[in-house]
């Protein structure tokens, strides 16, 4: 057995080769030792145990002070398969004098990591130093880095050194700066980058089609992909890889088909990765037939091909097929859960995407990262589910995890929505690199629980951490202004978009400011806003206006806003609910019967409301009337019981919410009685204990009565309930709600 002293293989001791002179300058291509034994060895080593016994003999006969042969000692540690880059660091800052070849290694090291910093900060150095000037082979690992990096400005700089430094027509060169361009966004000048180009290799033209296609131009990037063949370029694998993304990107079947047929037609190299490419483009264009085809003749299959499969078929909503292949698979490594997770979540299936995450956890296959919580934090948001997504929190710290921006963003959602705005903006101070979707989605979070002026406060307080607003950021300060009342603040902030924060407003902007307006009862503004709009009208406008027209009881205004959405959106059933409640406000109940006959006709059916609520981990759910539950007797005499003290203290029920023609007054109180949120009420009072809050999250928005009941029952039972609906949170405490009844 080898001890910690015993030579790997032997090394030779006595050589008669004049020793360097560690004080003398060396050029930078002196290879005059390079056939020294040891130097010769370096390229035979497998292991970096090895490596450091040629290191200590280099040192005690003086050839580690050699340039070439330290410079080829730094190759070995950082650049071979048993690599050790501390190493490589530590070996370089030891050398008096390195040589370029030793500053390019260490560059092309660092720009493959993940965080490729130290690359662009050894570069630096180099020039700072002054002994070696940059060369075609210094360049693209550089731009490399500055590309991960999206070092926009020093990427810049190092085009404008190239072109000084004469390498303005290397091919090499040439490429990363467009790959770079491409990347960070720059498609105009990466494509002058391409066009002023002598000469072109097929790695430009991919280069620049997949950036093309990355960034959303797909037709560009097939505008470029015809003129290549028509130049007399021969595509290659990558070339159709970049044309596939382009194809799905678009959801050009018909093109993707074509291109499928050019690869064979063309005998285009084969190769997994082009496989799933074209895999890929069919699942995104929805053919789930040709994808399934070609699934079952492909020779090599790997954890790709199957995940594609998998998010394909649930994209199209076949979970049992995606789940059939997670099943199926050979190897279920953490990115096919996650794909089922996160296509459950989007797919508005929270509750599904919960139970494959329990599953994950029972099995232990795999071990969640970073996509796992932020999708699973995402489908707790969309339930209200506060006590799983707290479990995760304390997971995030037990195991460690660091917690970047997309993890913080997650945190703070879950807690805002699950009603616990305090813990969100706990999360929101602990870390200290905040990007503009953690900004947002704090400010986000106080905008929906009626924090309006601590909405704008943060806002601001964004603004002077000189932390760029997106048009997301400006439309949650924007309801965080409507939920509050707060219209002088809003109409400002609404004014100042273009000139202070450099967006221009888009219709989900209007449409909030039209809320803003309407809810204040300044209808007349809302209306000359909507006719002086630089864009058409959307559905959202239309019936932000309508909502206040509900609100402050205007028929007439309702009935236009009304005619105008339904014109935009003929199955939207929304529109004729509000405006059966405004008739149902007024009396009018054949209006209501009339609606009702027409939705009928339509074949248009009221979302039925659906409110849950979790006690002890577990998610119940009610539906309107619903006698499901186990415990539904308990809950319809809870609600008897309910029934009584609230007649006890003299409340009469709002009939105006029914939106059916009841005329018998027992039946419109008994309708109103069995709304999903007030059975979540009911099964909150018999089941949460008395300590903690009533957490119920609704599909729709309340309903008056129920939020009138809401606000009696926190009194009556001395309990706190936080009601989420479709738009916003209310918090029932001492019977009054956050929200002063503006809502």
């Amino acid at each position: 057995m080898a001890t910690p002293y015993t030579q790997v293989f032997p090394l030779p001791r006595h050589q008669h080769f004049p020793k360097p002179n560690p004080n003398s300058i060396t050029v930078t291509n002196d290879r005059y030792l390079a056939n020294h034994p040891l130097v010769l060895l370096i390229n035979k080593c497998h292991s970096i145990k090895q490596l450091k016994q040629i290191h200590a003999r280099m040192l005690r006969v003086e050839l580690f002070f050699d340039p070439f042969s330290a410079s080829k000692l730094i190759e070995a540690s950082a650049l071979s398969h048993f690599c050790s880059l501390d190493y490589a660091q530590k070996v370089f800052d030891q050398i008096p004098q390195p040589n370029l070849f030793s500053w390019n290694t260490l560059i092309r090291a660092y720009s493959s990591r993940q965080d490729p910093i130290q690359s662009l900060l050894i570069f630096v150095n180099m020039l700072c130093e002054g002994r070696d000037f940059p060369s075609k082979f210094t360049y693209p690992f550089v731009i490399k880095a500055s590309t991960k990096l999206k070092a926009f400005r020093f990427g810049k700089a190092l085009h404008g050194m190239v072109v000084k430094g004469g390498f303005g027509l290397d091919l090499f060169v040439l490429n990363s700066l467009i790959h770079f361009y491409a990347d960070c966004g720059c498609l105009g000048t990466a494509y002058l980058v391409f066009e002023n180009m002598q000469t072109r290799d097929v790695v430009s033209w991919n280069t620049m089609i997949l950036g093309f296609a990355e960034k959303g131009y797909s037709n560009e990037g097939l505008k470029l992909f015809h003129r290549m063949v028509d130049e007399n370029v021969k595509p290659n694998d990558v070339t159709m890889m970049a044309l596939l993304s382009a194809c799905g990107n678009k959801l050009d079947l018909k093109f993707g088909r074509w291109v499928h047929a050019f690869i064979e037609r063309n005998g285009i190299r084969e190769s997994l990765n082009l496989d799933n490419a074209l895999l890929d483009m069919y699942m995104k264009c929805g053919s789930v037939k040709d994808a399934e085809r070609l699934f079952d003749k492909m020779g090599e299959k790997d954890i790709v091909s199957w995940t594609t499969m998998l998010v394909g078929y649930a994209r199209v909503g076949n979970f049992d097929a995606a789940r059939s292949v997670l099943n199926t698979m050979p190897s279920q490594d953490i990115a096919a859960w996650n794909a089922l997770i996160s296509a459950y979540e989007q797919s508005g299936k929270p509750k599904e995407a919960l139970a494959v995450f329990n599953e994950l956890q029972l099995i232990k296959k795999a071990k969640p990262d970073e996509v796992t919580l932020v999708c699973t934090l995402s489908a707790c948001a969309q339930l209200g589910a506060i006590d799983l997504g707290g479990w995760l929190h304390v997971y995030i710290k037990k195991q460690v995890i660091k917690l970047n921006c997309h993890l913080t963003t997650a945190l703070i959602d879950m807690y805002s929505k699950c009603g616990d705005v305090e813990k969100a903006l706990e999360v929101f101070h602990s870390v200290n690199v905040r990007d503009v979707f953690v900004w947002s989605a704090m400010i986000a979070g106080l905008a929906m629980h009626g924090r309006g002026k601590d909405a704008i406060s943060l806002f601001l307080k964004m603004h002077e951490n000189k932390v760029k607003p997106n048009s997301v950021t400006l439309t949650n300060v924007l309801c965080a202004s409507s939920h509050s009342g707060l219209v002088e603040e809003g109409r400002a902030i609404f004014n100042q978009m273009e000139t202070v924060y450099g967006i221009v407003p888009g219709v989900k902007h209007y449409a909030c400011l039209v809320d803003i307006l309407g809810r204040a009862g300044e209808l007349e503004e809302a209306v000359e806003l909507i006719k002086n709009m630089p864009v058409t009208p959307s559905p959202s406008v239309w019936g932000a206006l309508l909502g206040a027209c509900r609100l402050h009881g205007n028929l007439e205004l309702a009935e236009r806003a009304c005619n105008q959405l339904v014109e935009l959106e003929p199955e939207n059933h929304g529109a004729y609910v509000l405006l059966s409640n405004i008739y149902a406000k007024s009396g009018k109940w054949d209006e209501v019967s009339m609606l009702r006959k027409l939705m009928s006709e339509c074949g248009l059916k009221k979302e039925p409301g659906c409110s849950s609520i979790e006690v002890n981990g577990i998610v119940h759910e009610f539906l309107v009337g619903d006698n499901t539950h186990p415990l539904s007797q308990k809950i319809y005499a809870k609600l008897d019981e309910i029934a009584a003290r609230l007649k006890s203290v003299g409340y009469v029920s709002n009939k105006s919410q029914v939106l059916q023609l009841i005329e018998e007054e027992d039946m419109q109180e008994q309708a109103l009685n069995l709304h999903s949120e007030k059975l979540a009420m009911a099964f909150g009072l018999i089941s949460a204990a008395p300590s903690q809050p009533i957490r119920i999250v609704k599909n729709l928005r309340v309903c008056g009565d129920c939020h009138a009941v809401a606000k009696l029952l926190s009194k009556l039972y001395d309990r706190e309930i936080l009601l989420r609906d479709r738009y916003r949170f209310h918090h029932f405490k001492e019977g009054n709600c956050s929200c002063k009844d503006y809502w």
